[in-house]
This record gives structure tokens, sequence and C-alpha cells, in this order.
């Protein structure tokens, strides 16, 4: 296990924080006396964030899936930070709810454009700080989506995976550097990412939005808050792969037992699941 990072006291940067995990983790960190870098493409939704937290805050509205804004806005952060960096939360997300068959490319595109070259935008803009300091770490969101596929979440899946790929690739470049790399998968966390998503059908073909949303909420138990507290006690930690959820931990040990058959398992528990 690498050594852990403490966060408290240090300047974090936590993209997509205008609501769901990113407000929490601004807002945890935020408390336990750390300036934070926040930022999100919904400008609504990251000033109430920015009005909740305690201490100094960077708010700037920004596209994780332009380059060139991703290392405008790094080396503002650089300048402005009151200390040095400890941590860089790749959080912003996306999804899109659509069968293969009927896959709208452009929809693909959209998701991989946030929540993968989001990534690795904000790894490249954010690593040389951390490598020039050899101090801090890099926290990237992938999701219990990048351990298993699912119907209908042929996009997000793939772009959670390769999440997962790159920055395990980036652990391991970064040994005996002081600089962590860390891949999260949270579970099912009550969010408005499903609310948020491009919908064209569900894994059972329905083609209600409302259906899924309602799915949804009954099956994500676990609160950002609480998603915020396992990132910051992960990262310190040092823990390379943070596991968010019963659910998360649950199905990482299916994929481990029945690599090529946790679905059929996931299937015949479905009803129990839905109810």
């Amino acid at each position: 296990m690498a050594k852990g990072t403490q966060l408290s006291g240090t300047t974090c940067v936590v993209t997509g924080a205008g609501s769901g995990i990113g407000r929490a983790l601004a807002t945890r960190l935020s408390r336990s006396g750390s300036p934070v870098a926040i930022c999100d493409w919904n400008e609504d939704g990251l000033a109430q964030t920015a009005e909740m937290l305690d201490g100094e805050v960077l708010s700037r509205k920004l596209d994780v899936s332009d380059r060139h804004a991703v290392m405008a806005y790094a080396a503002e952060v650089k300048e402005w930070a009151p200390a040095p960096l400890g941590a860089i939360v790749n959080n912003a997300g996306v999804t899109v709810s659509q069968m293969i068959e009927d896959t709208a490319p452009e929809d693909d595109e959209w998701v991989f454009n946030v929540n993968y070259w989001g990534v690795v935008y904000g790894t490249s803009a954010f690593l040389p700080i951390l490598r020039e300091q050899s101090s801090g770490a890099i926290a990237n969101i992938s999701s219990v989506f990048g351990l298993i596929g699912w119907p209908s979440q042929s996009a997000y899946c793939a772009s959670k995976h390769a999440v997962r790929g790159y920055t395990e690739s980036l652990r391991h470049e970064l040994r005996d550097t002081g600089v962590s790399a860390h891949c999260i998968h949270p579970g099912g966390i009550a969010t408005n990412i499903v609310r948020n998503a491009r919908f064209h059908a569900d894994d059972v073909g329905n083609t209600d939005r409302t259906v899924l949303e309602d799915q949804f909420d009954r099956v994500a138990r676990t609160s950002p808050e609480q998603a915020a507290e396992t990132i910051v006690n992960g990262i310190e930690r040092g823990r390379p792969r943070i596991l968010i959820g019963p659910d998360a931990h649950m199905l990482a040990g299916l994929i481990r037992s029945l690599p090529a058959r946790y679905y059929d398992v996931i299937k015949r528990l479905e009803p129990i699941v839905r109810r």
C-alpha cells in the first residue's frame, strides 16, 4: 500500500463540484481546513457549493473536456493556492442510457470526452505541479461500472474502465516519487447523474426515463457525504483502489469469484433487488 497523503490544510482541487460527490468532497475538505479550488460546467450549482464552504475557495466554470481550458485552470490554481497541493480529484462525470445497436455516436463521444478525457486533462495539467513539490495525490473517479459491464451503459462502462486502466498505469509510473494515484469506484450514490443523463432506453428496453430514475433512487443507498468521507480516508491511508458502498464491495467480490458469470448471478438476484 502506498504512503498516505494527509489532506487537512493542503490545497485541494475538485472537478464536478456543483453537486453530488464533488460538492460533498469540497465541503468535507473545506471543513477540515483545506483551501479548495472547485469547478463545474453548471454555474448555478457551483455557486451554491461555494456558498457552503467554510474557508478559502477558488471557483471557476470549467468544461473538463476542453484541454486548453483545463491547462489554464491549473495554472490559475497554482498561482492562487494558499498551501501546497494535497489532492486533485477528477470527479466530473456524465452518462447516457442506450443500447449498443441503437447508439448515437455523439452521445458516446460526450461521455468519453467528460469521463475519460476530462480525467486525462486534469491529471496532465496538475501532475507537473505535484511532481515539482514531490507530494500530493491524484484521485480519479471511476465507478463500479469500471469493474463490470452493464446493458445500456456501454459508453459509461467503457469510459470508467479506461479511467481505471489509466489510473493504475499512472500509479505504477509514480512509484517512489512521493505522489500517489488512487482509482475510486463508487457504487450507487444518491446523486443527479441519472437525472442529468442523456436517455434513450434502459437495460430492459424501457423508454420512460422516470422509470429509470425511480429505480436508481431505490438502489442508490450511499449518500454523497458518505462517499466523500470514504474518499478522504482512502487517500489519507494510501489505498490505491477505493470502493464506495456495500454494493461496490459486493460486486468486487462477485467479480473475483465469477469473472465471466457475475451477470448471471445479478440477474437471478434482480427481482429481489428491484423489490
